[in-house]
């Protein structure tokens, strides 16, 4: 049973979600600020977390800062307002894996949440699909092992979230190959969960700013404007 965190501070959705939550077999935890669920993540971190952006005490943002301070892995779904795009971008750039707006089908969200566990199981397990999705990749400098959702990069060990970890591998395995964003939304995300261009491009730059952090001359993924995206081998 997987234990989803659901931090807002709006008490008609905490109580609204969690409830169907249950219904649908996972174990939930509530929080109604980022400090209290911070405190409990110290003792006991969650398999996934669905943060609310504005709250009092401590924001979603500020919560999500600290939480990838201690792990990269843990899948993170932000609530965002309706019209808010600025928070949904800056969200993604700062390493969430997914977003959904206010007001939002609970179905919609048990299918993200879903999914992302799925995705996270896939790379941790043995039983990935193919020999060559479970074998280390080197591809130049860069090294990546799926059964340890390990990455390095010229024997530096780079720390990815679940979504970057899946759209470096979907590059790499075909060095000099374009890959659309379409086809980069399908590796990231299963086939009911909508997200749009500008997602895949948050995530991109996102994962591009953490291999310049080990590496400033980090210039591996291409961009060809229109078309998608290419990993040349270095």
């Amino acid at each position: 049973m997987s234990r989803i965190a659901l931090v807002d501070d709006d008490r008609n959705i905490l109580t609204s979600v969690s409830m169907t939550l249950e219904a649908e077999g996972f174990e939930v935890e509530t929080y109604n600020d980022g400090q209290t669920a911070l405190a409990a993540f110290s003792n006991r971190m969650p398999d996934m977390a669905v943060l609310d952006i504005k709250m009092p005490r401590m924001d979603g943002m500020d919560l999500l800062q600290r939480l990838r301070q201690k792990t990269a892995n843990l899948p993170v779904i932000f609530l965002t307002s309706k019209d808010d795009e600025i928070d949904e971008v800056l969200g993604l750039r700062m390493g969430a894996d997914d977003y959904v707006k206010k007001p939002f089908s609970q179905r919609l969200l048990v299918e993200r949440i879903r999914a992302l566990l799925r995705r996270q199981e896939a790379i941790a397990s043995d039983s990935t699909d193919t020999p060559e999705e479970k074998a280390v990749m080197e591809r130049g400098h860069l090294t990546m092992d799926p059964l340890r959702h390990a990455v390095t990069w010229k024997g530096q060990d780079v720390s990815l979230t679940v979504t970057e970890f899946l759209l470096l591998q979907a590059l790499a395995q075909r060095p000099g190959f374009v890959k659309s964003r379409d086809q980069l939304m399908d590796v990231a995300y299963d086939d009911q969960v909508y997200v749009d261009d500008r997602t895949i491009d948050s995530h991109i730059k996102r994962l591009r700013k953490k291999m310049r952090a080990v590496d400033p001359d980090f210039s591996a993924i291409e961009t060809l404007y229109g078309i998608g995206y290419r990993y040349n081998e270095e």
